[in-house]
């Protein structure tokens, strides 16, 4: 073959497998901001304050406002669903109008942006009880609308219903899901320590010692 065959054909070849990998680069499923790993999440709960909750009676979720516009006219809530879904199509108000969903918590995907919910990991009553009951109503906002820390992530309406505000200790995922959870769980609670109850230390424990 002629040297210039042979380029000619490599050439070809490389565009084959251009075109092979791009067939192959399906849009892919966003997630939360990756967590820490099991052993950086194991020293960050060692490092948490262990205390009961306390001003439960006191909390309002008004008192922590979610939602911020983030850019445009997509707030955290549409910014999430972008984020976390695949081939989502917005309009003009930046609502989604189709596009799938895969929610980790129960292995489950929608169709409908109606039946998704974005679950804050670490729920804001939880996190009034467990610290930032004390906190500014600035501190609270940047708390409820972080898009940098794994702290809100798009899950079935029924899976973040059943969740509501409880901690590890009363409510965990599907098993599959459960060690990327309290990894998330135990960062967001050491970034903006928060505090832990024994309960929710011991779950948290239990499950990071088997990641």
């Amino acid at each position: 073959m002629s040297r210039v065959r042979r380029a000619a054909a490599a050439a070809g070849a490389a565009v084959l497998a251009s075109a092979a990998l791009i067939g192959l680069a399906a849009p892919a499923q966003a997630a939360l901001p990756t967590p820490v790993s099991a052993a950086t999440a194991r020293t960050y709960l060692a490092a948490l304050t262990v205390a009961a909750d306390s001003h439960a009676s006191t909390y309002d979720r008004a008192l922590f406002p979610h939602w911020s516009t983030v850019s445009g006219t997509c707030n955290t809530r549409e910014t999430v669903l972008k984020r976390d879904g695949v081939n989502v199509v917005v309009n003009s108000s930046c609502a989604a109008t189709s596009g799938s969903w895969y929610s980790p918590y129960d292995d489950i995907t929608e169709t409908a942006s109606s039946d998704i919910d974005i679950d804050h990991m670490v729920p804001l009553a939880e996190a009034w009880r467990s610290g930032a009951w004390a906190w500014t109503t600035a501190q609270r906002q940047a708390f409820a609308n972080d898009l940098t820390r794994p702290q809100l992530i798009a899950v079935t309406d029924n899976s973040n219903q059943t969740k509501s505000d409880q901690d590890p200790s009363t409510w965990l995922p599907r098993a599959a899901y459960q060690c990327t959870y309290v990894r998330a769980w135990v960062q967001v609670k050491y970034y903006y320590n928060l505090t832990v109850d024994t309960a929710e230390k011991s779950a948290l424990t239990s499950v990071l010692n088997g990641c």
